[in-house]
């Protein structure tokens, strides 16, 4: 049974009391201020001498108001975002790809910022995507460099690009704004979001917003997905500053999707994950019940900036705030044994003893009772076959004595990160006659520490449930990493006779330290510095209306995170931040019957940094902590083209495609008896990343309704690092309708309608993949919104 959080209850009783009174409150006026399909115009662009995209407003209606923001921008070239979840729930199954480079379980390489300002980074332990920071509804632009990051962007991670999600605007008019959604799957939405208008003068416009969804998952029905979202921004004119600042508070609760490991698990049924929905009482199989598979996460995050003029001179600079804090869950099928106890002795882990950083000396599966450990028969043959291949004698309740009790852990991971930071630019241009010039340059510093400790607790009854003790019986370790980055960066530039240069150079100082709070290893220290990154652009309006050249090249640099310090025992030695050299080039064109763009590019990414990952097919490594390697696995070379178009089709019909080629292949370490290891062969394709990457639309709108059906087409992509599983291509087709209310009756005014159906044709696919596995794609999804403005 779920349990709606007290913001959710008001969330949703307010927007359904609204919805509720929507006629009476239409008639009073609000057919000014009705919601059109066209209410929210998402543009994605680029730095001038980069290619650049749009999202229409039709991409983003074939998305539901339940869907993460990171769907938005699946439609344009060389994009490919992957979401165990039909909603987008679940971190732990996201995967974004951008022209070979990726952000997913393992690798972090696409940076992402909100309104600018660095997200803090992308990773599971600690990190936050876009979808913690921003609610869909609240979307007011999506800047998408997909070759390379803009030079003032601030990020550790973009090695191939950055997406920057930018906030809505208030209004200038004031509004009331109510939602429900609802879908299958128990979805259920409900959002609020209040614009006061212009005060003070018309000098200061604000909204704040409220939203409530949950959902179960689409295998089995067992999640408890659950997630609530607050957020206000304010633009305040004080003439020569404007002040702008937002907040926003989200609270998430996501049971996970599990990857599958081989072809056979998919091919014998691909529409199951191997997580199980009921409690069986035997530890081997319940380690792999969903709602122990979970992830929380609070994020807090404020801003507040401030813009200038002065003269030729602009000036910005800004303040923020962030704070991530929550946990991930896993239920081992043991206790772990971490105090000797004596032989024969009842074990305190399961009489309330609590230890800290105490060695690991075994573990315990079964006990009798008096919480003595029992031994199996050695001779005893495991009857047990799921999951992960079925587990040994030790496992089996059927190799011990009549009677015996099973025991079993909940492990949590503790994660938790406060990081604030500032912000600098200047940007001077001015017209010599026919010669334009500009300068700017910019600074960037954070810091912050994050947290992270790894708790066991006791499953109070492993025979009946999940429930456990409150009080952990092993800490396992407790460690901060605190970290600063500064930056800085100068671009002059120069236009003359329809030709615009730029050449810049950026550079970041980057310390990372790790502190062991229980002293139980040693302190450590990295600092990453970057060379000088250079950067060059340019771009020529030909004397053909509408059509311009561009070209660029740019240096990137990824520095080294502390996840890296995760491991204490490793060697760090000779280990070196990623870099990566980005080149495109290519043409574009606006005119009155089409737009649409021809982009070539070629990435060269140096130092990849490999860990194997410890979740396979033999099942995870709870007990994963101290030791291993890490390596510069060589790297990466792409290649490839993107071509987009759009164009009305008629004076109600409009149609957008794109279509983009990528051939990212491994350059291998250099040494083969590593490669061998690592399980690279230079010259194989890069997992995860599909060949070829198609999409179209056709979208119609007359008057208040409007419709429209896409097209998604994603090649083959690899698994494995050998190259021996690849994940078939695959086409997904979406279709939405909807209706604005004045259409059908004046009373109706300001109401709207709007279905969406995603996977109309129920395609059974693999999505994400990272780690040598992959995620099932989500099935045939139907969600109707119901809006309303006041």
């Amino acid at each position: 049974m779920t349990v709606i959080s007290p913001l959710g209850a008001a969330t949703c009783a307010l927007a359904t009391a609204l919805l509720v009174s929507a006629p009476t409150w239409a008639r009073e006026g609000a057919a000014d201020q009705l919601a059109t399909v066209s209410d929210e115009v998402i543009v994605v662009t680029a730095d001038t001498a980069f290619n650049q995209s749009l999202v229409t407003d039709a991409m983003k209606a074939q998305q539901t108001p339940l869907t993460s923001p990171l769907a938005l921008i699946d439609n344009l070239p060389g994009i490919s975002i992957q979401e165990g979840d039909t909603f987008g729930f679940d971190d732990w199954s996201t995967t974004i790809t951008i022209r070979g480079f990726q952000t997913s379980l393992a690798d972090q390489q696409i940076g992402i910022t909100i309104d600018g300002l660095p997200n803090g980074g992308s990773n599971y332990g600690g990190g936050s995507k876009a979808n913690r920071y921003i609610d869909s509804a609240n979307i007011g632009g999506i800047e998408v460099s997909q070759g390379t990051a803009d030079i003032a962007s601030r990020s550790n991670e973009a090695l191939g690009g950055t997406v920057n999600f930018l906030t809505d605007d208030p209004l200038d008019d004031r509004r009331l704004r109510a939602s429900v959604s609802l879908g299958e799957f128990e979805a259920q939405r409900y959002y609020v979001r209040y614009d006061t208008g212009a005060l003070a003068d018309d000098l200061v416009r604000a909204w704040v917003s409220l939203s409530h969804q949950k959902a179960t998952d689409w295998i089995n029905g067992a999640a408890e997905n659950e997630r609530d979202h607050i957020a206000a921004k304010f633009i305040a004119d004080a003439d020569p500053v404007t002040l702008t600042g937002y907040i926003s508070y989200d609270d998430t609760h996501e049971d996970n999707y599990q990857r599958l490991f081989s072809e056979a698990e998919y091919q014998e049924n691909p529409e199951w994950d191997r997580l199980i929905d009921e409690w069986v009482g035997n530890p081997y199989v319940d380690q792999v019940y969903r709602r122990g598979w979970s992830t929380l996460r609070e994020n807090f995050f404020t801003y507040l900036k401030a813009d200038a003029g002065l003269g030729d001179v602009d000036l910005t600079g800004g303040a923020y705030y962030h704070r991530n804090f929550g946990r991930g869950d896993w239920v081992p099928p043991y206790i772990v044994d971490t105090f000797d106890d004596g032989d024969g002795a009842p074990h305190s882990e399961l009489a309330g003893g609590s230890y800290f950083g105490t060695p690991l000396l075994g573990q315990i599966f079964f006990v009798d009772a008096n919480g003595v450990a029992l031994t199996p028969d050695p001779d005893c043959v495991s009857s047990i076959t799921f999951p992960y291949g079925g587990g040994g004698a030790q496992y089996d309740a059927a190799c011990y004595p009549a009677g015996v009790i099973p025991v079993q852990s909940y492990r949590h991971t503790h994660y938790k990160r406060d990081r604030y930071g500032v912000t600098a630019d200047a940007a001077w241009n001015r017209d010599f006659g026919d010669f334009g010039a500009g300068l700017r340059g910019g600074i960037w510093y954070e810091d912050g520490t994050r947290s992270e400790h790894r708790d066991w607790h006791k499953i109070t009854d492993a025979r009946v449930g999940y429930e456990f003790d409150e009080t952990p019986y092993w800490t396992q370790y407790d460690r901060e990493y605190p970290a600063s980055t500064f930056r800085y960066y100068a671009e002059a530039s120069g236009e003359f006779a329809g030709l615009s240069l730029s050449v810049g150079v950026k550079q970041f100082l980057v310390d990372v330290s790790r502190k062991d709070l229980f002293g139980l290893t040693s302190d450590a220290e990295i600092d990453s510095d970057s060379d000088l990154l250079l950067s060059l652009g340019a771009v020529y309006d030909t004397p053909v209306d509408g059509l311009s050249l561009f070209a660029g090249y740019a240096e990137n640099f990824k520095a080294l995170g502390d996840e890296i310090l995760e491991r204490p025992d490793s060697d760090l030695s000779n280990l070196e931040p990623e870099t990566s050299e980005n080149i495109e080039a290519g043409l574009r064109y606006g005119g009155p019957f089409f737009s649409g763009s021809v982009t070539y590019f070629t990435n060269d990414f140096e130092n990849r940094i490999i860990f194997l990952d410890n979740n396979t097919d033999a099942g995870p490594d709870y007990l994963i902590g101290t030791n291993g390697t890490y390596f510069n696995a060589g790297g990466i070379d792409s290649e490839g083209i993107e071509v987009s178009l759009e164009a009305p089709v008629s004076s109600t019909i409009s149609a957008f495609v794109s279509y983009s080629y990528v051939d990212a292949t491994y350059i291998g370490t250099g040494d083969a008896a590593v490669d061998g290891a690592l399980g690279i062969t230079p010259g194989n394709r890069v997992v995860g990343v599909a060949d070829h990457l198609f999409s179209g639309s056709l979208d119609w709108l007359d008057g208040p309704y409007n419709a429209g059906l896409s097209v998604k087409y994603t090649g083959d992509r690899y698994v494995t690092f050998a190259n021996d599983w690849a994940a078939d291509s695959y086409v997904i087709t979406d279709v939405y309708l909807g209706v604005r209310g004045e259409g059908i009756s004046e009373v109706l005014t300001g109401i709207s309608a709007d279905l969406v159906v995603n996977n109309l044709f129920d395609e059974d696919y693999l999505g994400g993949i990272s780690g040598n596995g992959a995620w099932i794609g989500a099935p045939r999804t139907v969600v109707f919104t119901l809006s309303m403005d006041f």
